[in-house]
């Protein structure tokens, strides 16, 4: 029997369309292995809503790698280290894995190639990153070019293919961690009830989500802002982990009619976000645009007391509030709910980005380095592709705008004996509710007023 090869699992938790997986079982008998290595301040640490979902997603794939014959190893530590190891113990020098963006992935997929022969293959994503790039042969930092570029060079992306029925297996298995040893689950206090409710992450439910989503994906356009109606695929998270690839989603899609390019449009945002990284590394803690490190931000007690009652749901906004009660519940929120939330953080409060960046990253199953930093600083006017700091979105508005009554009444039930008008911006106090932070006018004179003290 040839040399066992190592399969290096991250995010890229599935069987079907993984040309990692597909080119190991081409190789040599397969040890699929997932190292925990997020400890370590070279690189990032995952949220708790995050590795809520890693200890599910994991469970997961080894049950389907049972089923062909295989097993998930686990182990934890850096990977530069835990696979060379991994690889003595078995007497292999191949290492197969899929391409990965965030900075500490790509330096460790550098120390992982200076010891072992590292074959990295491209799936996470509907290009390679950094392979779509302008006349002049740089990258694209402006969305729209970008996505013009990736449709008449990339698209379509390539049909996917099926999980292999069987995976070769080695003679002999190595040692590995078990999974409720890496405490990934919240115990004390237990937070995700809600999670549980809401999903089952997994290659299998990823599936299931996205013929679902296919029968609707003609509407799209219609109904993705309105945060009563179940109008978004919800499949990020499992995109995020790797449960399914956007391959596979574009195909089932594509055909569709209707609105689907809009939502063809947010895979491609995808593909835009690991752009921006490969270019600007720190791009989840330094603003791309200089003067917005001169703002004055808001800082003390005042600030602090702000920030909390925006991240518990009790800014006096009902249509803030409903999504940040959702996204604590459920570890998610509407994509409209979750811009009105972030500028309400950054324009309304007054408040630095980072620290909303740095509490999605920690509470929502699909934060991703890559979109959850060009999102933040989109909403700041910060990023390189971004509104203008000067647009304020207004959530009184919004609110009745994109229909958010229900929406509301589901995570607001103390507002929920209001009528249709009123529940967006009650107009008598509410008891049990709390009185609004500060008025909109006040907060968008304040903003503007910080803001000309460092435009240049």
């Amino acid at each position: 029997m040839s040399a066992p090869v190592i399969l290096w699992l991250r995010r890229d938790l599935r069987l079907a369309d993984q040309a990692a997986l597909l080119a190991a079982c081409a190789a040599g008998p397969v040890v699929p292995v997932y190292v925990l290595d997020d400890e370590t301040p070279a690189h990032r640490k995952m949220g708790g809503a995050s590795r809520w979902w890693l200890h599910h997603s994991l469970a997961s794939l080894s049950a389907a790698l049972e089923e062909r014959g295989s097993r998930l190893i686990l182990r934890r530590g850096i990977c530069a280290e835990v696979l060379p190891a991994l690889a003595a113990e078995l007497g292999a020098g191949e290492v197969h894995a899929l391409h990965h963006y965030e900075p500490w992935w790509r330096n460790a997929e550098r120390a992982v190639g200076k010891v072992l022969t590292l074959h990295l293959h491209h799936g996470n994503y509907l290009a390679p990153a950094g392979s779509v790039v302008t006349g002049g042969g740089t990258p694209f930092k402006i969305f729209t070019p970008f996505w013009r570029a990736l449709q008449e060079q990339v698209l379509p992306p390539h049909r996917p293919v099926t999980a292999p029925e069987c995976i070769p297996a080695p003679d002999d298995w190595p040692a590995s961690d078990k999974l409720e040893d890496w405490g990934l689950l919240p115990t004390k206090p237990d937070w995700a009830e809600g999670f549980r409710a809401e999903w089952t992450p997994g290659e299998v439910d990823a599936e299931i989500r996205l013929q679902d989503f296919a029968q609707h994906a003609k509407a799209y356009a219609e109904t993705r802002n309105m945060p009563s109606r179940e109008g978004t695929s919800r499949l990020s998270p499992h995109l995020h982990f790797g449960e399914i690839s956007p391959a596979t989603v574009w195909h089932a899609v594509v055909g569709q009619g209707g609105s689907t390019g809009t939502f063809l449009g947010e895979l491609g945002w995808r593909d835009y976000a690991q752009n921006v990284i490969m270019q600007l590394p720190d791009y989840g803690a330094v603003s791309a645009k200089p003067q917005f490190e001169k703002l004055a931000w808001r800082g003390g007690a005042d600030a602090e007391a702000d920030l909390t009652a925006w991240q518990q749901g009790r800014t006096g906004y009902p249509i803030v509030d409903a999504g940040m009660r959702q996204l604590w519940h459920t570890g998610w929120m509407h994509n409209r709910v979750r811009m009105i939330a972030a500028s309400f953080l950054i324009k309304h409060l007054l408040i630095d980005w980072r620290r909303g960046e740095q509490w999605f990253w920690d509470t929502l199953i699909d934060a991703d380095y890559g979109s959850n930093a060009v999102n933040w600083q989109w909403a700041a006017g910060s990023g390189v592709d971004a509104q203008m700091f000067v647009r304020i979105m207004a959530p009184l508005s919004q609110s009745p705008k994109f229909d958010a009554a229900g929406y509301i009444r589901e995570w607001v039930p103390e507002l929920t004996h209001l009528s249709g008008d009123e529940i967006h911006d009650p107009v008598e106090p509410v008891r049990g509710y709390p009185s609004k932070l500060i008025g909109h006018a006040e907060a968008r004179a304040r903003a503007l007023a910080a803001w000309a003290e460092v435009k240049g």
